[in-house]
């Protein structure tokens, strides 16, 4: 079984996924819904060999120590690939995300106008956080696009993998990548800011030693823009702080407030007015009032704030899922079904 003809019928259904699974025909991700694709079932060798056709001979041994492996493929003049290797039921599983190599301008997805604003930041911690799949990686690429083509600045990005490949326009770009480029993230970013960057895109701050030095690097004058697998922003904030022992959690608290600037929720939906999808957006942005929050360790009134700050581009999860069901785009199904108050929205819906 071919497996570039597999992804070239997926890519041209409008996959974002491909699964490739041992006693199972391929099964594509089109708009959110797993779709069987028209291929006979899969063998373990089959699996095995689409497995070694993508991957050189020292990674498959780093696989068969670790029983997973992150790396990236490119079908040439179709689509990259980030793609997980790993075993289930003890033959060789597959899962494939198509990464587009054309930046999308912010103005095409479907964003909330002050997440252009973001982008004139000069300095700071700028989060975009959300779900896997939630469309992080495609908004955080737009920023950056966006600021290449206006400033004259050094910006380097740590990835895992490289996803969009940028062309330097006014900016000069540098991208690092996971395993190839550098061991860690926590590496990358503290030889990064020796490498003179404006501007410094994590892919993840997964851990503490990437997270402090995160901050770090937002309070000594550099823009940080980096991901969380967190579905609001008062839980990013409390995802963050916790990550610190006890007894360092008032400091960083201080350290977080200073710098943070503003945090990106993102959820995505499928359509009903056409096909594709379209992201809800909760926006937090860090006014003195919600560094005062933040301070105090009140990070449960955030949600309270946003309700009352739409003026300035605020916006709650929910308050933006309603806006698109208003606007004949999500069904109220799925409007309800992913809203941070279900009973709330649904009467609101009504309404």
């Amino acid at each position: 079984m071919n497996l570039d003809e597999i992804l070239r019928a997926a890519y041209e259904a409008g996959a974002s996924d491909v699964h490739l699974i041992a006693g199972q025909p391929p099964v594509m991700r089109v708009n959110q819904v797993m779709t069987p694709m028209p291929r006979p079932v899969l063998t373990p060798e089959d699996a095995r060999a689409m497995f070694e056709h993508m991957v050189p001979g020292d990674a498959r041994q780093t696989f068969e120590r670790q029983k997973d492996l992150d790396f990236s493929y490119e079908v040439e003049g179709l689509s990259r690939y980030r793609v997980n290797a790993h075993y289930q039921r003890q033959a060789i599983g597959l899962a494939m995300r198509s990464i587009k190599t054309k930046v999308p301008p912010l103005s095409k997805l479907n964003l909330p106008e002050v997440i252009a604003r973001l982008t004139y930041l000069p300095r700071g911690l700028v989060l975009v956080t959300g779900d896997t799949g939630s469309g992080k990686s495609t908004t955080l690429a737009a920023m950056i696009q966006a600021m290449n083509e206006r400033y004259k600045k050094h910006i380097i990005t740590l990835e895992d993998p490289v996803e969009y490949t940028f062309k330097s326009d006014k900016c000069v770009i540098e991208q690092r990548e996971l395993g190839a480029d550098m061991p860690t993230f926590a590496s990358g970013l503290k030889h990064a800011l020796r490498q003179d960057p404006d501007i410094v895109l994590v892919g993840e701050m997964r851990d503490l030693e990437t997270t402090a030095l995160a901050i770090s690097a937002a309070e000594t004058g550099h823009l940080v823009l980096s991901t969380l697998h967190t579905v609001n922003a008062s839980q990013t904030v409390e995802r963050i702080i916790d990550m610190y022992p006890a007894g360092q959690q008032n400091q960083i608290r201080s350290m977080l407030a200073n710098t943070l600037q503003a945090v990106v929720s993102q959820t995505l939906f499928s359509r009903i007015d056409k096909p594709g999808m379209v992201p809800a957006v909760e926006t937090l942005l860090c006014t003195p009032a919600v560094r005062n929050l933040i301070r105090e360790a009140r990070t449960f009134e955030i949600p309270n704030v946003i309700e009352t700050s739409r003026a300035i581009g605020m916006c709650s999860l929910d308050a933006s899922i309603a806006e698109l069901y208003f606007n004949g785009m999500v069904s109220k199904e799925d409007a309800v079904a992913q809203a941070a108050f279900p009973d709330k929205l649904e009467r609101q819906l009504v309404a």
